[in-house]
């Protein structure tokens, strides 16, 4: 049987500029079912055409407990890659989508949870976040794109402890190993995150656009191709009219300049 998208777990509302998509299984720990994974990709898919950034956070006292084990069952290898490949679908329409992200972590960010929040642009968690990868104690290996996403973040000597040993990091330990950019008191990381997406949605969206879509694939192009491949992007983001009324404010002394801080 197809998976129908679980839209009435999932709320897309409008602050402005700035998406607010909110998980809503909280009674799950905000769990990843198939039909929530589906619901995400059709609402980053689908976002208002107004939205010139997004944030995602979770409903009650977690972000995201991970793949609900409550769907977990047999599969041949045909059909686990065709499950791996449809979380990777999702995620992809976040991480590759048409505006910049930033995720809200607060409680357990485990597992899923920690491969969606890696597939977001800007990461805030407060102080009663916790990070896992169970997948290694429970026999199994991630499938939804946290093999590749994660390692770029805290490389895979870190992210090959927290699978063999089941190490839990806190926000502290986040923060430092690299996992998150920003930490900030319990019950703060939706305010700090919406401050953040609303400054985000302030810039050029071409810029925005190639610093998600161009500057992760230089970093992974060998330097001449890197270097050809930022010419280009930096010539078609100058090239913009918005660019170019900035670039006139600032040589005409409207805009704001840059201060320790800012």
């Amino acid at each position: 049987m197809t998976t129908a998208p679980s839209l009435d777990e999932l709320d897309c509302t409008l602050d402005g500029p700035v998406a607010i998509v909110r998980l809503r299984r909280p009674a799950k720990r905000n769990a990843l079912s198939d039909g929530l994974i589906l619901a995400l990709r059709q609402t980053f898919d689908q976002l208002p055409a107004e939205a010139r950034a997004a944030v995602i956070c979770g409903e009650g006292e977690h972000f995201c407990a991970g793949l609900d084990l409550a769907e977990l069952r047999e599969r041949d290898a045909v059909e686990g890659l065709h499950h791996s490949r449809l979380w990777h679908a999702a995620f992809d329409a976040i991480e590759r989508g048409r505006v910049p992200v930033v995720a809200a972590l607060h409680g357990a960010v485990v597992g899923g949870g920690l491969e969606l929040a890696s597939a977001c642009h800007v990461r805030v968690a407060d102080d009663s976040a916790y990070f896992a990868l169970p997948e290694g104690t429970r026999g199994i290996f991630v499938g939804g794109s946290g093999a590749v996403r994660i390692p770029r973040l805290i490389g895979v000597a870190r992210m090959m402890d927290m699978m063999l040993t089941g190490r839990v990091l806190g926000a502290d330990e986040a923060e430092r190993a690299g996992l998150v950019q920003y930490r900030v008191p319990a019950g703060q990381a939706l305010a700090k995150a919406l401050e953040l997406a609303r400054r985000i949605a302030a810039n050029a969206p071409m810029t925005n656009y190639a610093l998600m879509h161009a500057l992760p694939r230089i970093a992974e192009q060998a330097s001449d191709h890197g270097l050809f491949t930022e010419a280009l992007i930096s010539a078609i983001a100058q090239a913009a009219p918005e660019a170019k009324a900035r670039l006139r404010d600032f040589l005409e002394g409207r805009a704001a300049k840059v201060r320790p801080g800012g």
